[in-house]
């Protein structure tokens, strides 16, 4: 791993801060690499406020949206809530129906299967919507590229509200409203929302219209942090305080459907790590093995057996989608290996029979093993269908925009994306996007950053400290977990290897006779020698609580050592 110690700010900036606030320095340090300079600033970033969200009719289209949504309910019309397959459309579709169905009857939702449609907004969803008298279509976390397909929907006297968070080509869908705070012509001021994130911007201005505050849409926001913490989105701003109240909803009043999933767990308080690893998986499990709309079913669940039931068929998924992932996986890096394409700068393979809900995660394994960005291809119909995902600091999006010649359709992010393609251009295709990564990826990208916030000693680790650090949450992108870095530190004698094959790291280092403090390193048991013969070792780790008999102390939880 490459070890990047962040800039540390100016000292009279440190000195500055940490008067004004009556905190340590180095609490004050951290604060400032988070972009947090002042007092009213460091308010609003320990104490989040649902105040402190923004006036959802700075959005481009908003007010023609609400009018639309109106016009449909004075009139009697049915309206059909579409979304994706994820876990962001998913929870966005859910959250849109539950909201319009307090008031108004004529409404239903619709995900498009995976595997017959596709991603996005579908042909055969908009026939849906004519057979079954649909005049208004709101796409949820999709819909932003769907140009002829709102079209062909508008031919047919069906209007259409796009909600989306994605990337619009150079023109937008002729719809009733175009909801994306990623226009260019949209000056909303926080950018970084997910699909769920505008859905929920659409009923804030709803309730506002009908007289009502904030504070009455707090029980959807269980939803809004779970699609926060599964799409991997930034939580700064808007989206910190969305996943602050939403974990303090999941924890104290979460929906029935949500109870459902966290009872099967042996947890008592969940952290937005735990949604990304816990709660967003099975949801996600739904559409990838079976259909989407159960894990919709799932969430918008009135009754608690029902949802249970709900919870446990969604568990079966979640299990048979993790043996298929390994088999995957297994298959892909032998292939990899036989194709001696190791000293490549992308990953790119493809067997026609791979489940094409899965390769989106095998991807994922696929770049934690080369680093390198990676596309993995399955047969879907006629044409072949991949995920793509990247390593830190690339943009696979605008890779892949550069291969458009081989393409036929593509989205997503600078990380993540998917892109569909006909058997005869994969070898083009594949050709070019590593002549295009390998022209302009900076070759140190390709080694993993293990980003450092501070340079501390062993001593400064205290229960005081953790307290603090604790309020730094939720964390996730933009506000990672504090990594700090403790040089000439020893181990007390105690360092092993536990684990199957030993490959995690127990151990206990002190710096300079300080007090021996505890840590382990997940997947460095190999690391273990280094901490031999007394080495002295300069170590990177989090700060971490551990929980032994009812007794919570301190632990590092090791990231690398050299």
């Amino acid at each position: 791993m490459r070890w990047t110690l962040k800039p540390k700010p100016l000292d009279e900036d440190i000195q500055r801060l940490s008067t004004a606030l009556n905190v340590d320095s180095l609490i004050a340090q951290l604060l400032l690499q988070r972009g947090i300079s002042s007092f009213e600033e460091a308010k609003k970033f320990f104490r989040p406020e649902l105040a402190d969200l923004h006036d959802p009719f700075l959005m481009q289209d908003m007010d023609k949206a609400v009018a639309r949504i109106q016009k449909a309910m004075a009139n009697g019309e049915n309206i059909l809530v579409y979304g994706d397959y994820d876990v962001d459309g998913t929870t966005a579709v859910a959250l849109l129906f539950s909201y319009l169905l307090v008031n108004y009857p004529n409404v239903a939702t619709y995900i498009p299967d995976r595997y017959n449609e596709g991603y996005g907004v579908s042909y055969q969803g908009i026939d849906f919507a004519e057979d079954n008298d649909f005049t208004l279509i709101i796409a949820l976390d999709c819909g932003i590229k769907a140009i002829e397909k709102v079209a062909y929907a508008k031919e047919k006297g069906i209007d259409f509200i796009i909600c989306d968070h994605h990337r619009p080509g150079e023109t937008i869908p002729e719809a009733a409203a175009v909801l994306d705070p990623k226009r260019n012509d949209c000056n909303y001021p926080y950018k970084e929302l997910c699909g769920c994130g505008v859905g929920f911007k659409l009923i804030q201005a709803l309730a506002a219209t009908e007289g009502f505050g904030i504070e009455t849409l707090t029980p959807y926001l269980d939803l809004v942090a779970t699609a926060i913490a599964a799409d991997i989105v930034p939580i700064t701003g808007e989206n910190r305080v969305l996943a602050y109240y939403g974990l303090q909803v999941i924890n104290a009043a979460p929906r029935i459907g949500i109870k459902a999933i966290i009872n099967q767990l042996k947890k008592t308080t969940l952290t937005i790590t735990d949604v990304v690893f816990v709660i967003a998986p099975r949801i996600n499990a739904a559409g990838r093995m079976k259909h989407g709309q159960h894990a919709v079913n799932l969430l918008t669940a009135n009754n608690y057996q029902q949802a249970e039931q709900f919870a446990k068929e969604i568990e079966e998924f979640n299990t048979n989608r993790k043996g298929l992932d390994r088999e995957i996986t297994v298959e892909a890096l032998q292939q990899i290996e036989e194709l001696k394409e190791e000293d490549k700068f992308t990953s790119v393979v493809y067997q026609e029979h791979w489940h094409k809900g899965v390769i989106g995660i095998v991807a994922s394994r696929l770049t934690e093993t080369f680093y390198r960005p990676t596309l993995v291809f399955t047969k879907s119909g006629n044409k072949l269908a991949a995920s793509a995902r990247s390593v830190k600091g690339f943009d696979v999006y605008n890779a892949l925009e550069a291969c458009a010649d081989c393409i036929e359709q593509f989205g997503g992010h600078k990380y993540a994306a998917g892109l569909t393609l006909s058997e005869e251009q994969y070898p083009t295709f594949k050709q070019k996007f590593e002549t295009v990564v390998s022209n302009t990826i900076d070759a140190k990208l390709l080694t993993p950053e293990l980003q450092i916030d501070a340079a501390i000693d062993l001593y400064q680790i205290t229960p005081k400290l953790m307290r603090i650090l604790k309020q730094f949450a939720p964390f996730g992108p933009g506000n990672m977990t504090p990594v700090f870095m403790t040089e000439k530190v020893k181990d007390t004698g105690y360092a092993k290897g536990v684990g199957q094959d030993e490959a995690h790291l127990k151990f206990s280092v002190n710096q300079n006779g300080s007090t021996p403090i505890g840590g382990i390193g997940f997947n460095l048991g190999k690391k273990l020698p280094l901490l031999k013969n007394n080495n002295s070792v300069a170590i990177a780790y989090s700060i971490d609580e551990n929980e032994w008999n009812g007794v919570v102390s301190l632990q590092l939880k090791l990231k690398d050592l050299k």
